[in-house]
């Protein structure tokens, strides 16, 4: 983690990146860390963002490559399981991807939006303003805290 953090912006991108993937990874200690050092807000914004958006647009594409063998191989799903999943994400739709930045099952309806081919644009669309957000309320986060342990 340090060692993202020495490189700013750039460490920012790849932690936020590979926490979108289906990788166990955290980009909020680095952004924490990142910012605590005293980059700026924007900034890392925009790469916190940029870099999870494509990370999940990475594994909606894995979706698309995929094959219902594959998911229960990889996920360990059992079948039932995966019917349910497509049959909610078949009646939900694309807007299901603004929720693609919660742990645990993001990254699993990331891959089930590019499985079930949603609307590319409108998965972009959602997962971007969700990712957003997120970021914008951890980043509030971190500065309301860090303003009020410097009091």
């Amino acid at each position: 983690m340090e060692y993202l953090i020495e490189y700013g912006y750039i460490g920012v991108f790849v932690a936020a990146f590979l926490a979108a993937t289906i990788l166990p990874f955290s980009s909020e200690v680095v952004l924490t860390g990142v910012l605590l050092a005293g980059a700026s807000y924007c900034p890392c914004m925009i790469a916190a963002t940029a870099g999870n958006f494509l990370g999940g647009m990475t594994c909606y594409w894995l979706g698309m490559l995929g094959k219902i063998e594959w998911i229960e191989k990889y996920l360990k799903m059992n079948r039932s399981k995966i019917d349910k999943v497509q049959e909610w994400v078949r009646k939900k739709g694309a807007w299901s991807a603004f929720f693609v930045f919660l742990p645990g099952v993001g990254d699993f309806i990331a891959v089930a939006l590019g499985f079930l081919r949603a609307n590319v644009w409108l998965v972009a669309l959602f997962m971007l303003a969700g990712k957003a957000v997120r970021y914008w309320i951890w980043m509030e986060f971190v500065y309301l805290s860090s303003s009020f342990f410097t009091l």
